[in-house]
């Protein structure tokens, strides 16, 4: 039977796709983790990852071992952290994914409390597109993130931190400026600026607008990587976009009353959570995160019901 030690050299060969970054990450040699990882080999029958590819692959048989083995590592930490009473001090390292609609304007909010509040907890945040996040928790290389959800994936477990509404963003000579509110009838396809296709949230604004994407895509002038270009070149010509409150937050007062208009019958809304493994067993450090995050969220983007709870979001915008 496989050892703690060594089914926590698979999982961090899985994570990794390399063994010299597995051993570094695991402080052993090299030779000491390859040696163990073919000891269990050899004791199940069964080859794990294949080395002839570059990075190395796990095989199919062995992605379902490394799983197994996820289960036990994670059941054996949980076990020593509860019988070392730890629970009250998050340590250790922890990857934390955010998708770039969200990563310039949240992580200013909790970053530096965060690191005050538990400097044991080694943090490196990574942003990347949701499918590339998504991928990363799925195959352990990243413990949790924050990101637009639903997403229904069912080894996903989501946990609701705030919901961010869209407002739209127009050049200042726009005739739907006249206006305090826009419908979103209003708008013209041929005029509204989209995200690349990179990022999930230019999806919501498609929904959002009832257009069909393979028909709106002939009539985009670009196709942006940051609401900042999109919002400068939109200056600079003429047209709209979508932004969202957390974006929308960082632009000026004179800014926000001269070139952005809330909804009026109805508000697009996207909900942002903490996502992370439903097998995960740092649990302590997650809610360590989604607690700072909480506190510092700004409370226009809050949605609390009367015993100070969060309210769900069909009940929240009464959809």
């Amino acid at each position: 039977m496989p050892s703690i030690a060594q089914l926590s050299y698979l999982i961090a060969v899985h994570r990794t796709r390399h063994f010299g970054r597995a051993a570094t990450q695991l402080g052993v040699s090299q030779p000491t983790l390859s040696m163990q990882i073919q000891k269990v080999e050899r004791e199940l029958g069964v080859v794990i990852f294949d080395r002839q590819k570059k990075p190395i692959e796990t095989t199919d048989r062995g992605r379902a071992i490394v799983e197994r083995a996820w289960d036990v590592v994670s059941a054996h930490e949980n076990l020593m952290r509860l019988a070392d009473g730890n629970f009250s001090a998050p340590a250790g390292k922890f990857g934390l994914g955010i998708i770039p609609t969200l990563a310039p304007y949240v992580l200013p909010w909790f970053l530096h409390s965060f690191s005050e509040a538990f400097p044991a907890v080694e943090l490196s945040v990574f942003e990347r597109p949701t499918d590339e996040i998504l991928s990363e928790i799925l195959s352990g290389r990243l413990d949790a993130a924050i990101l637009a959800t639903p997403l229904r994936e069912r080894a996903i477990t989501e946990r609701v931190l705030f919901y961010d509404p869209f407002y739209l963003y127009c050049h200042r000579e726009d005739p739907l400026l006249d206006a305090d509110v826009v419908e979103v009838e209003d708008l013209d396809p041929r005029k509204l600026w989209l995200l690349d296709d990179a990022h999930c949230f230019r999806a919501q604004v498609v929904n959002f607008c009832g257009m069909q994407e393979r028909a709106h895509l002939g009539s985009i002038r670009f196709a942006g990587g940051s609401f900042e270009t999109i919002r400068h070149l939109i200056d600079a010509s003429e047209g709209y976009t979508l932004i969202p409150e957390t974006y929308a937050r960082t632009l000026s007062r004179t800014v926000r009353q001269r070139c952005v208009r809330p909804f009026e019958t109805r508000t697009p809304t996207r909900e942002v959570s903490l996502v992370h493994h439903h097998k995960s067993w740092k649990l302590d450090i997650t809610d360590a995160l989604r607690t700072s995050v909480e506190k510092t969220t700004p409370r226009p983007l809050r949605l609390v019901g009367p015993e100070g709870e969060i309210l769900p979001i069909r009940q929240a915008t009464g959809a």
